[in-house]
């Protein structure tokens, strides 16, 4: 492999960085860089003019409204969002649920779903973790029973992100058990607002609001909003969460660690840290960023080979090692702040700053917070090694 961007991918790299500098409002760079969570009204205004300019869904095929850029581009576009301290805008509809749409939908669904989402105009939420169902989704309860032209849809989902904001669940459900439990599972579309639907907000340690508990009490969904065929859901779960694990490697956020905590360390020396202790902290800096390298070239390994037989275990051990990058990142500004991290805002982004806190410090905490939780969601680091023996083994 040929570690080196050609001269159209600089070309290309170049052009995003333009266009984020002149067109992403700078109150959203600056609340997504202090860790806060954006609310859906924030951030639709500016997916519509990344869907104006072909840009909202990178990881769509081009004849659904997608760029039609080569891996490495979508890569390349990823990073410098990050870098530009670009917020997520519909993270699960564009990057989860269009994909699978894209790929296993009927021509119906598309036509109903695609263009809505690309407009900013439909918000989805991820139902597969349960209380008794989390990594082990083959496990979960919901049951999702035939009755002519509709499916009546009970269980609970939980650990439910932007449940409260969104318009559709793509909801993984028991629709056959006398099969083996992988092979008896579906995905259905549910409308958030149908009887039957109760979202309860799980308050986290950060203090947002951002995850939830979902009750599904017979809840009649049309046949229509089937994705694929029945019985088929375990497949395109799969296809789902290895698109989520390649993204959760975490590689535009890091590089944006690496970037902003040298001038944290120069801050915190002019106010009074010892020579010594800013030393230690460029030395942590510059092991971070050496691994932060190695897991960007490993990335770009893995779009160069999607075809590979191992592409799922790669894309397990990119989350393993994004997450466990992200908590050394974390923690390193923790350990720089010192005290100063420890007042809380709630909500952090409407309360003053302290008279005597460096300018960064706010929102750190709760960014450190919620991203403890980066080793658990998206299926847990534990599960995603058994995932690599098991592709390994089989060999």
């Amino acid at each position: 492999m040929q570690l080196a961007y050609t001269p159209e991918d600089e070309a290309f790299r170049e052009e995003v960085r333009s266009f984020l500098r002149d067109n992403l409002p700078p109150e959203l760079a600056r609340k997504e860089a202090k860790g806060f969570h954006l609310h859906r009204s924030e951030v639709d205004p500016w997916h519509r003019v990344l869907n104006d300019r072909g840009w909202a869904a990178p990881n769509w095929p081009k004849e659904y409204g997608g760029p039609g850029w080569t891996p490495i581009q979508k890569y390349l576009f990823e990073l410098e969002y990050g870098l530009a301290n670009g917020p997520e805008i519909s993270l699960i509809a564009l990057g989860m649920a269009g994909p699978v749409i894209c790929r296993f939908g009927s021509d119906e669904m598309k036509a109903r779903f695609l263009e809505p989402m690309l407009r900013a105009e439909l918000w989805f939420c991820q139902g597969f973790s349960e209380p008794q169902s989390g990594s082990d989704l083959a496990s979960l309860r919901t049951r999702a029973v035939r009755d002519g032209d509709e499916y009546v849809i009970s269980g609970q989902k939980i650990w439910t992100t932007s449940a409260h904001m969104a318009d559709y669940m793509i909801c993984l459900a028991r629709t056959n058990d006398q099969v083996k439990p992988q092979a008896g599972l579906s995905m259905i579309l549910v409308p958030m607002n149908a009887p039957g639907v109760e979202v309860r907000w799980i308050p986290t340690i950060d203090g947002s609001r951002n995850v939830n508990e979902v009750f599904l009490d017979e809840v009649r969904v049309p046949v229509g909003n089937l994705i694929g065929e029945p019985d088929t859901g375990w497949s395109q779960a799969k296809f789902l969460l290895n698109n989520e694990r390649t993204h959760n490697a975490y590689a535009g956020m890091l590089k944006r660690y690496v970037r902003r905590i040298p001038g944290m360390i120069d801050q915190a020396l002019e106010e009074g840290m010892s020579a010594e202790s800013a030393a230690e902290y460029r030395r942590r800096v510059a092991r971070l960023e050496i691994d932060v390298d190695a897991l960007e070239w490993s990335v770009l390994r893995v779009l160069a080979s999607e075809e590979s037989p191992l592409l799922g275990a790669a894309a397990s051990a990119l989350k393993i090692r994004g997450s466990e990058l992200l908590l050394r990142a974390g923690e390193l500004e923790l350990a720089i702040a010192g005290t100063q991290m420890a007042p809380r805002f709630k909500p952090a982004d409407a309360t003053p700053f302290l008279a005597d806190a460096s300018d960064w410090v706010p929102g750190k905490l709760d960014q450190y917070l919620y991203f403890r939780a980066s080793t658990i969601f998206g299926g847990t680091n534990e599960i995603q090694r058994g995932i690599i023996w098991n592709s390994l083994y089989r060999r």
